[in-house]
């Protein structure tokens, strides 16, 4: 193989001519040889001198390499490579050499100072703001119209609460609460009998805070009715009365009352049910304390506490007096007790009827059929028994059931067409009426089917 150089061929053989100027190193690198290195072999420096001694195109070189200082410096002085120097002949390119930040380094300095002056300028605006007397506020609706719709919750809350009161009782087995409103200008206020019976002490607390002392006027356990009045008090807010047989399934109704205590609390419900037989009381065992009631259902929640108070319909009417709820049974631990969606109320017709006894003469009447029933009777229907009290007859004499041809044994099955299924809904049904009211009786006697009429009796209440 053959390189050109100059012009001039080159044999395949060991260099020997001395080293071409790109070969050179800069000049005072061509200190002495590493310790590890060993000596050249004798003669062989010599003949590299006088090869380069002889080599006809030496001189032609060293000219062309001062040319290079024609520019007015110094000559320049001719470097020889030396082989065992301590820096490589060959010299990578790397460029120019870059002085001054890279661009990793900048970003991380900007970030770092945005870091800085964020916190800086937070602190600074904590203490201004501290500092600053400029008071800081957050938006908000503005005040609107408190009016509200009058047969909305709300409407109908606004509307009854003058006439609702709280009562607060105590008696020779301690203290109650409960609620009861106002019926008349002159004072008189509807409540529960179970919510004043026995008592010694009543004091009644209207919504606007103001208490006073009341007196009972007249009570009824049959009816778990009762009426106090309170004296001297201006300004009463008697409640509207309503028609309970308006109400139907489904109708919106608001109670109010102090359950536990707590004071015009307001809850809203729908009426559930109608005509709903319901028996309450008979701590006393021998079924004088018991209350038979044709009770409006409703889901509205309502407490211990409630009692007395008025179910009001979207006109703000009473439809109903709170009376009794279904909890948790005694001895089932598991079922939730309080409200649970299951209350009562007397309908508002019986607590007028009961009511206006009471304020005229202090006690109520009951309706009655004169007949006494066999209340272990497991069957449908009330059926009546063989014997009354004290060995006497069962159907009394020349009373509205024994003019109307009721006799001993007779399951009654339905009032007015619609079906009794025992003797403590068959007083329901009646208690539902008014004295003198007269009734259809279904009667099943010997298997055979009988349609009686019967006006009722009157007898006094407890």
């Amino acid at each position: 193989m053959r390189i050109g150089t100059r012009g001039a061929p080159m044999a395949d053989r060991q260099q020997t001519d001395p080293a071409p100027q790109w070969w050179s190193r800069p000049e005072g690198t061509a200190g002495g040889r590493p310790e590890a290195v060993p000596a050249p072999r004798p003669g062989a420096g010599d003949e590299a001198g006088q090869g380069a001694r002889q080599d006809p195109g030496a001189e032609d070189r060293v000219p062309a390499a001062r040319a290079a200082g024609q520019d007015g410096g110094p000559p320049a002085r001719e470097v020889l490579y030396d082989p065992w120097g301590e820096q490589p002949l060959q010299v990578v390119d790397r460029g120019r050499d870059r002085r001054g930040f890279r661009l990793w380094q900048v970003a991380a300095l900007s970030a770092g100072t945005a870091l800085l002056a964020g916190g800086i300028g937070g602190y600074v605006g904590v203490l201004a703001e501290r500092q600053s007397s400029t008071r800081l506020e957050l938006p908000q609706a503005a005040v609107a119209d408190k009016g509200r719709a009058p047969e909305s919750v709300a409407g109908i809350a606004a509307t009854a609460l003058p006439g609702v009161v709280t009562l607060h009782v105590r008696g020779e087995k301690g203290s109650g609460t409960g609620t009861g409103f106002v019926l008349d200008e002159q004072g008189h206020i509807l409540t529960n009998n179970h919510v004043v019976a026995d008592s010694k002490e009543i004091a009644v607390t209207f919504s606007t805070g103001e208490s006073v002392t009341a007196e009972l006027v007249g009570r009824d356990s049959g009816y778990d009715l009762a009426v106090v009045k309170v004296s001297g008090v201006r300004g009463l807010r008697p409640l509207s009365l309503g028609n309970s047989e308006n109400v139907k399934v489904g109708d919106p109704v608001v109670a109010i009352g102090a359950p536990f205590d707590l004071s015009n609390t307001v809850t809203a419900g729908i009426i559930s049910a109608t005509g709903r037989p319901v028996t309450a009381g008979g701590d006393k065992g021998d079924g004088s304390d018991i209350s038979y009631v044709d009770a409006l259902q409703t889901d509205a929640p309502i407490n211990p506490g409630n009692s007395g108070g008025p179910l009001l319909d979207a006109k703000a009417h009473v439809v109903g007096i709170n009376s009794a709820i279904r909890g948790a049974d005694k001895d089932d631990p598991s079922r939730q007790g309080g409200s649970i969606g299951l209350g009562f109320a007397i309908p508002i017709n019986q607590g007028k009827r009961v009511a206006e006894e009471l304020i005229r003469t202090g006690r109520a009447t009951h309706p009655v059929i004169g007949v006494t029933l066999d209340m272990d009777y497991t069957g449908d229907g009330a059926r009546v028994g063989d014997k009354g009290e004290d060995g006497k007859p069962s159907v009394v004499a020349d009373g509205p059931g024994a003019r109307a041809g009721i006799k001993a044994g007779d399951v009654i099955t339905k009032v007015d067409g619609q079906r009794v299924r025992g003797g403590d809904e068959l007083i329901i049904k009646i208690r539902a009426h008014r004295p003198g009211d007269p009734l259809t009786l279904t009667v099943l006697r010997e298997g055979r089917e009988r349609t009686l009429q019967v006006v009722l009796g009157s007898a006094n209440g407890s």
